[in-house]
């Protein structure tokens, strides 16, 4: 029976169901004593007589004879021949009769002993029995390895004292069953023999959720199990005494050994076989290799088998085999292995990757084709020729060639498809994408990136050559990146040639060349700006007369003089430096000249003032140098003659230039001499002279290489100059505003001979800053400084200083002159005069210029100079003259008199201290002093205080001051004030205090202004401590301020603070407590109380949904659905909705007759008297169900009571008594069978209760049912009270309302009536005490409208008898109507017929409902006939409402039609902007042709073209293949007409053009290179000409050229003018027009030619002219030389022609394709006509279909009109 106990755990856990075997779940092998056929794999570290025979002996009662033995286990035991062998084999049970004769025992008195099973697989182990010979270890312990050795873990440890030999080691219970804990029952010492110790690795107490899981899995799994003893048990005699003796009875002996378990397979095998190497034929041996089912493998089968990974192996559990499943490899392969992650990735749906995919396939199933291979669309996946290699440029592709392997769609995969790398097209991916080149495998790219600037290479085509990698580049931009500007061109950028010319200024640059990343030109000293255009801070650009030299500052000749000028404020100024010079005839004047800077020809400007009536005739100007001219210095062709000059000076003028310039060096200092040798020689004029004011160099500008270097650039500014008169600027003193032109061409001027900009050197002094005027240099001067340095003070001025210069101010009457000293200012003065500017009188003296002496009678020695009033009076005396005694004084002071003048005793005199009088006079009669006292003073010696002041001024040092009472007494009153102290007495307008200074209690304002008011308090609103009455409060006596109650603001306390109300409370104001977020702000009524609630809300505070609305309003507010006619009011419940009901109505709605009413609602009538008795009785059964309803609810919470308690107390104590026999550890067969008794009885016990349970439920729910109906009942009483009680409230709640409003509507009353009248209080005092008042200006007004009715009484009674006039006028008219034709107009009948009798009415007649009458049946009235129009409008909109269904039904098709319309019109209007871009560009195009071709001619025109060209041009004209019949025309036309018909693609033709605008544009390049080159010739060739000294042979040359163009130019006329004939046949054809029009032009060019080689052979003869001189001179000298410059001359013209003819050429090669750009043109033109047309026609179309929809709409808007006037009609009929 224990043995069945002990094997039932491992059994229910470990054996399979057999029934199905490992079909259809989990299989396990049979469950055996592992130790059955391995002997030798079980071991010890100690047994007996392993070496020699040990003696041991045993502990047993006395009656055995026997006590001790011998061991010797050298040899194996044996039943007969060894029975003394004790080896660890002999505990493995074998069911022998010997069973118990043969045991393993240990050494004497070893304690630590172990024995251990080695395994040769893993295994599972259920349980362990030991039975042991002797005592059972008093300590011991198990453990398993399940790691082969490796690692070991405790499975549980047996002490007789736990806590001694296993300290730490828990002791129990058990909870899990992987717990190591340490037990005490098996190592008890008794029984001394055959004890157990028993194991099981699943404790059966212990329920096992889930017996598959990994843990109970592990726990059973072993390969090695090993049994530790560590502690023997004795008897205590070991510790007495240490003889071996006593340790030969205490060892340990071992019956048998159990060890349960089976071969672990992890369910996938029902049985085992042995390994390799064991034995198969020992009966009863456990095994250890599993026969694998599940497509498992392994010694265990702990692997899936080959091929069968496609999910993770697991274990079998229950009917789930979890078989391993086959991959799938699509055939394609025949092994494989399991991947985690995929399987994770897949969903736990497959894991299985394919290994060694075979037919160049890859991937997890095989499903892919390897790189460079791809997927046939039309095989199967498993055909083994699915894969096909890739057809790709390795170089070009990515990867080396891989190819898309399969179509995904979604992807953009097409199977087989090359993928090129990044810079790599084409289907093999073999060459370059545009802008790219280099196609390379070692480029992960493919091909390298076209290293081009975008800004510099040509946009259109690709960027670069794709094999070299060089880029295109634009017109003026180099490099094979094109990342460079050509020379002097800058700012690589986007634009059409690519950069931008440096245009460097040709001053301020030292070359036309400029940084490319920049612009910035290469600047001379101080230019600076990109141009080089600028000046630095502190340098200018000179102007043209910079180089002035001042005649006052020259070297006078005799007789001249100099004058100075004054500037004169508001005139414009004529001349330069301080003044002029007077010259007299015969005179001269010498200007030294040093500074010089720079060597060119200069004109000589002189600026004078004629004094004359007459020129000047004649003025000699002669240059001095210090020596003779080097010849080869820059003026080295000089000679002496061309510096002795002649002028005139014209009186008309005011500057004259000499005729001639003059040469001058830089660093030469020269002297000009002016000789003014003659005035006139036709009149006699005595001493006459002029005035000279400077001379100035002016630079000549044809001198400078900048206007005469011969390129375009200098001719374009040297005719800039001419044109804009820029060498006038410089010529007269007062100049107008520089034009820019003028302004920058001498800038250039300026930097070119400055080399650089000239510094400004402002004088520190005379100038306002360091910095001048950029263009001239004019320094910023102080005041009456002048000079460009403002260095000089300007005539009439002195003082040359920090602060400027000061006028002279010399008076015109004492001085000589208005100039004056310029470094002291002394003017010169007039005899008489004195003073620094002359202009006063000597000491003593006055009235300048005719002074004379002072009269102050003896008091005073000075008087003004301008009136002669005296200065310093003395004796006490004042006035103009000291006439009179100074104030405080009296007598007579005039001299003569005998009076002096005597201080006045007020009360004493002036100096004394104690004078109060402001003067006194001596009374004529009785010659008494009378003083006239200051204010605040009175008395006859002013000694006393005035009323209204205080003070003793009769003591020393007294002073009368007034009295400090703020302006609130009466000044006229003596007892105001105290005159001793000035204390205030008696104040006035409600003021008080000690100076009149606060307004009094119970009143405020301001005391100083006289404007205290009474406190104006609201009594509800003030604290009542501060009122006396209502009336009689105290406030603020500044501000006016009352005390308020609390939340009471205003200055009166007259109204709430913001968010508060009910100020009549007496408490102050209450807050208003408005909901924040249902609130539309925090403020309510200041009278209510009510908040401005937001819609959807209500409520005092708006906490509450909105009036006739219930519920939470945090939540949702709905309508109170209330039936009208149940209803006392319109508002429900706000929390539950239910409707306020009438009487004997009720429910929620109030839509149904009350209880204890009959009838159906709204007729509800009383019940009878006998309901009220029934009412009671159903009110009792309500609250009997009501308490049997709380009973039941008890019920289902703490469960039945009462009689079913003792059978529920006896359950719980034979569970109780179930609980205990579980728990307790030495489980019996008579233990278990009263546990099976206990729980049939309480099975059976439960079941009675059960059922008792289930008929209680069923009571309990009809209690229930009942309940429900009572429950009911009382709902619809509690509604009907809750009904009543609301109705209460309502009433009771109007009621306050109605209180509160009566209350509030008077206090509103009161309120508004308390406010008019506050406010008429106010208007009355502003009316009479404001200035000006109401009252004043009502006086005003008034006197005002007196004189405007006294004005316009005239005008208004004529106007008035005129309105009188016109009424009467319109009175007789009136009467004069016939009421008669009216109503028979109106109506249709005479008026004059009484209403009851005329059937149409008329005007006051009425019919019998009292209605006007008027028209009717059979009237023609108007109100008969718009009557009847509005029939008939009535009858046309309905016939219009059905007309207008058909059109409704055409309007989606017209705006269908009018959509395509207007989509055509899109279409044709994107045609017509496509094909006028094309015309655009093919004028474009054409104009560009044509300035092609000027600039072709212009080239052949240009001075250096010789006769010779000219002639072969004219030549190739004359060739030209023109059309020169009607047939030949007609014939060309129809093939243009061809031409354009087979016209279709106008884009294909737009890129045609734009290739031929192109290839002419890089013909225009060639030209304009051919030309540059034939002007360089053409330079070369003038350098030769100017060399040439033989004028003669020249200009011979040139007239028999000339003469030979203008025969040929004849020729040429003629053949073109028969041209023209012919042309003027055939007006139709405008393309031949076109073309002779243009060789006309070119022919009206070659006279022009001819014209200007006429005008070059003219200057030609007069330039050999004036060359002949000079010839002769060097002709011996020059004329080898000549001859060979000659031949060189003849070998360029040469090569020109060369030139010229290859220009021809060139331009031969442009006709032909003008004319082919032509013929493009025509075919574009006529694809553009034919768009055109299908835009017209498409317009048409377009404009019928509006037309039709206008139509209809006009006649709609006709009968919509109609109606409209039939509806007025009729209204005002009525």
């Amino acid at each position: 029976m224990l043995l069945a106990v002990v094997i039932l755990p491992g059994s229910l856990t470990q054996e399979p169901d057999q029934a199905h075997g490992c079909t259809h779940g989990s299989c396990y092998p049979a469950t055996g004593d592992l130790l059955v056929g391995r002997e030798k794999n079980l071991k010890a570290s100690s047994t007996c007589g392993l070496r020699r025979k040990e003696p041991y002996c045993i502990v047993s009662h006395l009656q055995d004879e026997k006590k001790c033995f011998q061991c010797d286990s050298r040899r194996p035991y044996d039943p007969v021949y060894n029975t003394i062998s004790h080896r660890i084999e002999n505990v493995i049970t074998t069911f022998k009769p010997h069973r118990k004769k043969s045991w393993w025992q240990s050494e004497n008195g070893e304690s630590e002993v172990t024995i251990q099973l080695d395994l040769e697989a893993e295994f599972h182990f259920t349980h362990l029995i030991m039975t042991f010979k002797t005592f059972r270890p008093a300590a011991m312990l198990i453990e398993r390895s399940a790691d082969f050795g490796r690692s070991w873990q405790v499975y549980r440890y047996f002490a007789y004292n736990c806590a001694t030999v296993f300290p730490g080691v828990s002791q129990g219970p058990l909870r899990k069953v992987d717990d190591v804990i340490c037990e005490s029952r098996y190592s008890d010492i008794e029984p001394s023999t055959e004890g157990e110790v028993i194991y099981r690795v699943l404790d059966p107490a212990i329920r096992i959720e889930d017996p598959y899981s990994p843990s109970i899995q592990n726990q059973l799994k072993i390969t090695n199990l090993r049994v530790n003893f560590t502690k023997l048990h004795t008897l205590g005699d070991n510790l007495l005494d240490s003889r071996v003796e006593i340790k030969e009875k205490y060892y340990y002996a071992l019956y048998e050994l159990v060890v349960r378990g089976n071969c672990f397979c992890y369910g996938h095998a029902s049985e085992c076989a042995p390994i390799e190497g064991i034995r198969d034929d020992i009966e009863g041996m456990v095994h250890g290799r599993c026969v694998c089912k599940h497509h498992t493998k392994g010694l265990n089968c702990e692997q899936c088998d080959d091929f069968y990974n496609d999910i993770p192996w697991r274990p079998a559990k229950g009917k789930n085999t979890n078989a391993c499943r086959k991959c799938n490899c699509n055939g394609h392969a025949n092994q494989c292995h399991f991947d985690m992650a995929v399987y994770l990735a897949s969903g736990k749906v497959s894991g299985g990757v394919c290994d060694n995919c075979l037919h160049n396939t890859m991937g997890r199933n095989c499903e892919m084709c390897k790189p460079f291979y791809y997927q046939d669309p039309g095989r199967d996946i498993r055909d083994p020729a699915v894969c096909v290699p890739c057809n790709c440029d390795p170089d070009g592709s990515l990867n080396g060639g891989v190819c898309d392997a399969h179509d995904n769609p979604a992807l953009g995969m097409i199977a087989g498809q090359c993928r090129c790398k990044n810079h790599v097209e084409g289907p093999r991916c073999d060459k370059c994408k545009s802008g790219f080149f280099g196609l390379s495998a070692s480029n992960p790219y493919g091909c390298q990136v076209c290293q081009c600037d975008p800004r510099g290479t040509v946009s259109e085509g690709p960027q670069c050559d794709p094999v070299s990698g060089d880029c295109f580049c634009k017109r003026l931009v180099t490099g094979r990146r094109c990342s460079q500007c050509l020379p002097e061109h800058w700012a690589l950028s986007h634009d059409l040639s690519g950069c931008r010319e440096c245009d460097c200024d040709v001053g301020g640059a030292t070359d036309n060349h400029c940084s490319m990343e920049t612009g910035q030109c290469r600047c001379r000293s101080h230019m600076m700006g990109r141009q080089c255009n600028q000046v630095e801070s502190g340098f200018f650009f000179m102007t043209l007369d910079h180089y002035t030299y001042e005649a006052e500052l020259s070297k006078l000749g005799q007789g001249c003089t100099v004058e100075e000028r004054e500037i004169q404020v508001g005139l414009p100024v004529t001349w330069t430096g301080t003044g002029l010079v007077r010259v007299p005839e015969g005179s001269t004047l010498e200007f030294f000249i040093s500074n010089i800077p720079y060597s060119m020809e200069y004109d000589l400007l002189i600026r004078y003032e004629p004094q004359l009536p007459l020129d000047w005739e004649e003025v000699r100007v002669t240059v001095l140098r210090p020596g003779s001219i080097p010849t080869s210095s820059p003026c080295g062709n000089t000679i002496p003659a061309d510096d002795i000059l002649s002028v005139s000076l014209p009186t008309a003028a005011r500057f004259v230039m000499l005729p001639q310039p003059i040469c001058l060096e830089r660093g030469v200092s020269y002297t000009l001499r002016l000789e003014l040798s003659r005035y006139s020689g036709r009149r006699n004029v005595p001493n006459p002279s002029i005035l000279v004011d400077s001379i100035s160099l002016l630079p000549r500008y044809n001198s400078m290489e900048m206007f005469i270097a011969g390129d375009p650039a200098s001719i374009a500014r040297k005719q800039s100059f001419e044109r804009y008169r820029c060498h006038e600027t410089g010529k007269a003193v007062s100049r107008p505003q520089l034009s820019d032109v003028c302004a920058k061409l001498i800038s250039s001027m300026s930097a070119i001979i400055n080399d650089g900009a000239l510094a400004c050197h402002c004088d520190p002094q005379g100038s306002v800053s360091s910095e001048c005027n950029p263009r001239g240099g004019q320094c910023q001067c102080k005041p009456n400084v002048i000079g460009r340095r403002c260095d000089q003070c300007a005539p009439g001025t002195y003082g040359f200083g920090p602060a400027g210069c000061k006028p002279c101010g010399c008076s015109t009457e004492g001085s000589r002159s208005r100039f004056c000293e310029r470094h002291t200012g002394q003017c010169p003065c007039r005899p008489g005069a004195f003073g620094l500017r002359c202009d006063g009188c000597q000491h003593g003296h006055w009235g300048f210029p005719s002074c004379r002496p002072c009269q102050c009678n003896g008091h005073a020695e000075e008087c003004e100079q301008s009136s002669g009033r005296c200065i310093n009076c003395r004796d006490n005396t004042a006035g103009d003259k000291c006439e009179r005694c100074a104030s405080g004084y009296y007598g007579n002071p005039v001299l003569g008199s005998g009076s002096h003048c005597r201080p006045c005793p007020c009360p004493d005199g002036p100096s004394s201290g104690r004078h109060f009088a402001a003067s006194c006079y001596q009374d004529n009669q009785n010659r008494q002093v009378v003083c006239n006292c200051n204010q605040g003073y009175t008395g006859s010696r002013c000694d006393e205080c005035a009323p209204g002041y205080y003070g003793n001024p009769s003591q020393p040092g007294g002073r009368c001051q007034p009295c400090q009472c703020s302006n609130n007494i009466d000044l006229t009153d003596p007892e105001s004030c105290d005159r001793r102290t000035g204390e205030c007495r008696k104040c006035l307008y409600n003021t008080e205090g000690p100076d009149c200074g606060v307004c009094k209690i119970g009143y405020y304002g301001d005391a100083k202004r006289r404007n205290c008011r009474k406190c104006t308090c609201n009594f509800l609103g003030t604290e009542r401590s501060q009122c006396s009455s209502r009336d009689d409060c105290v406030c603020n006596r500044s501000t006016g301020q009352c005390h308020c109650l609390p939340n009471i603001s205003g200055q009166t306390c007259d109204h709430c603070s913001p968010n508060h109300w009910n100020m009549p409370s007496g408490r102050g104001c209450e807050t208003c407590g408005c909901d924040p977020n249902n609130a539309m702000s925090p403020s309510c009524n200041e009278f209510t109380g009510q908040c401005q609630c937001r819609d959807g809300f209500g409520g005092k505070t708006c906490q509450d949904c909105q009036e006739n609305y219930w519920g939470d309003p945090k939540v949702q507010c709905r309508a109170c659905d209330c039936n009208r006619l149940g209803i006392e009011t319109s508002q429900c419940n706000r929390l539950t909705g239910h409707c306020v009901c009438q009487q004997g109505v009720s429910g929620v709605r109030c839509d149904q007759c009350a209880r204890g009413f009959s009838g159906h609602f709204p007729d509800c009538q009383p019940c009878h008297q006998c309901f009220g008795d029934w009412d009671r009785v159903v009110q009792d059964l309500a609250a009997r169900t009501k308490a049997l309803t709380a009973r039941a609810r008890e019920i289902q919470l703490t469960g039945l009571t009462g009689a079913y308690e003792k059978s529920f107390r006896e359950l719980e104590e034979k569970l109780a008594q179930v609980q205990g026999i579980v728990n307790a550890r030495n489980i019996t067969a008579e233990a278990v069978t009263s546990l099976m008794a206990f729980i049939e009885d309480l099975r059976a016990r439960i079941s009675e209760t059960t059922d008792i349970l289930n008929r209680l439920e069923g009571d309990l729910t009809d209690v229930q049912d009942g309940n429900y109906k009572a429950s009911n009942q009382l709902s619809a009483l509690e509604r009907e009270a809750r009904e009543l009680n609301l109705t209460s409230d309502q009433l009771s709640h109007q009621l306050d309302i109605l209180k509160n409003s009566n209350f509030l509507g008077a206090y509103d009353s009161i309120r508004g009536s308390y406010n008019k009248s506050r406010d008429a209080e106010r208007r009355a005092k502003q009316a009479t005490t404001d200035v000006p008042s109401t009252v004043t200006q009502s006086a005003d007004t008034r006197r005002r409208t007196e004189r405007l009715m006294a004005q316009k009484k005239d005008d208004f009674n004529r106007k008035n008898a005129a309105n009188k006039r016109a009424l009467e006028d319109l009175s007789a008219k009136a009467r004069t109507l016939d009421m008669k034709k009216i109503n028979e107009k109106v109506c249709g009948t005479p008026g004059d017929l009484p209403c009851d009798e005329s059937p149409c009415g008329g005007a006051g007649c009425r019919d019998d409902d009292g209605n006007r009458h008027c028209g009717g049946l059979n009237c023609n009235g108007a109100v008969a006939t718009a009557d009847n129009a509005l029939e008939r409008a009535k009858h046309a909109e309905k016939e219009l409402d059905k007309a207008m269904s058909e059109p409704r039904s055409l309007v989606p098709q017209v705006a269908d039609a009018k959509a395509k319309a207007e989509k055509a019109k899109g279409k044709a209007q994107a045609a017509l902007d496509k094909a006028n871009n094309t015309k655009t560009k093919v004028e474009r195009s054409n104009n560009d042709l044509r300035d092609l071709i000027k600039q072709i001619r212009d080239f052949l025109m240009q001075e250096g073209a010789d006769p010779d060209s000219i002639e072969k041009v004219a030549s190739r004209v004359l060739e030209l293949s023109i059309p020169a019949s009607p047939q030949q025309i007609r014939h060309l036309a129809d093939e243009i007409k061809d031409k354009v018909n087979s016209l279709s693609n106008v884009d294909a033709i737009l890129e045609q053009t734009h290739d031929d605008v192109r290839k002419a544009e890089q013909l225009l390049q060639d030209a304009k290179k051919a030309r540059n080159r034939a002007e360089g010739v053409k330079t070369v060739a003038e350098t030769v000409r100017r060399a040439l000294d033989d004028a003669r042979k020249a200009q011979t040359v040139a007239e028999k050229a000339i003469q030979r163009a203008k025969n040929d130019i004849g020729q040429t006329e003629n053949r073109l003018a028969q041209v023209t004939s012919r042309e003027r046949s055939e007006k139709d054809l405008n393309n031949a027009v076109e073309l002779l029009g243009n060789l006309g032009r070119q022919i009206e060019a070659l006279k022009t030619k001819h014209a200007n080689n006429s005008l070059v052979a003219s200057r030609a003869e007069e330039t050999a002219t004036m060359a002949r001189d000079k010839a002769n001179e060097a002709k011996q000298i020059l004329d080898g030389e000549l001859m060979d410059k000659y031949r060189t001359a003849q070998d360029l013209v040469a090569r020109k022609a060369k030139t010229v003819q290859d220009a021809k050429r060139r331009a031969e090669r442009l006709r032909d394709e003008a004319k082919q750009l032509l013929q493009d043109a025509q075919k574009k033109l006529q694809r553009l006509a034919e768009l055109e047309k299908n835009y017209e026609n498409n317009q048409k179309m377009l404009e019928g279909k509006a037309r039709q929809l206008d139509g209809l709409e006009d006649k709609m808007k006709a009968i919509l009109n109609d109606i409209n006037k039939q509806i007025q009609i009729y209204n005002t009929c009525q």
